[in-house]
């Protein structure tokens, strides 16, 4: 008979210590850290970037109407007034916000009376194809129209446009600071 001896068996642990996922965490909060910032100024960024580009839209399609409609500015005239075979006839009266809106993102004639379809008397716009947009800072789209032709300085931090019939001039009603500590009213 042989006497056969067994090695003992070393048992291999596998897994992580507690040191080394300590370690792990610490890792993944720094970066975190480092990381988060980065989001929330980009979107800062990003919602200056589409305010200055809603600012733009809004200023060139002002400029088109008062080059069609003889120097008057959207507003200036009522909307009201269109005989309309197509859609519903504007009802926006003279400096007002709807007037504004009517104007911009309805088709017109030259007297800047609207109609929400397409007639044989209203050939031009809309100005806007996907309405009035609201400024992307405080998400509201209201126009305070302004009729003094004077440059805009709004003084409360309310948001939407800041609007004058007079000059075309369109800003964003607000006097609180971006990210460069420029009043928003100054893109």
């Amino acid at each position: 008979m042989y006497l056969t001896i067994k090695k003992p068996i070393k048992l291999i642990q596998k897994g992580f210590t507690l040191v080394e996922l300590l370690i792990v965490v610490i890792i993944l909060a720094i970066l975190a850290a480092i990381v988060i910032p980065q989001f929330s100024s980009a979107t800062v960024d990003a919602q200056e970037a589409a305010l200055d580009s809603n600012l733009n839209a809004l200023r060139s399609a002002i400029d088109l109407y008062r080059v069609q409609h003889n120097g008057k500015f959207p507003g200036a005239v009522a909307a009201t007034g269109a005989t309309c075979s197509v859609g519903s006839a504007g009802t926006g009266a003279i400096n007002t916000q709807q007037a504004v809106i009517d104007q911009l993102t309805q088709y017109s004639n030259a007297a800047g009376a609207t109609c929400s379809g397409a007639a044989t008397q209203t050939t031009l716009g809309p100005y806007l194809r996907k309405g009035f947009p609201a400024d992307p800072i405080t998400n509201s789209a209201a126009i305070a129209v302004a009729t003094a032709g004077t440059a805009l300085a709004p003084t409360a931090a309310t948001g939407g446009w800041a609007y004058d019939v007079k000059t075309g001039q369109i800003v964003m009603n607000s006097n609180a600071t971006d990210s460069k500590s420029a009043a928003y009213f100054t893109h």
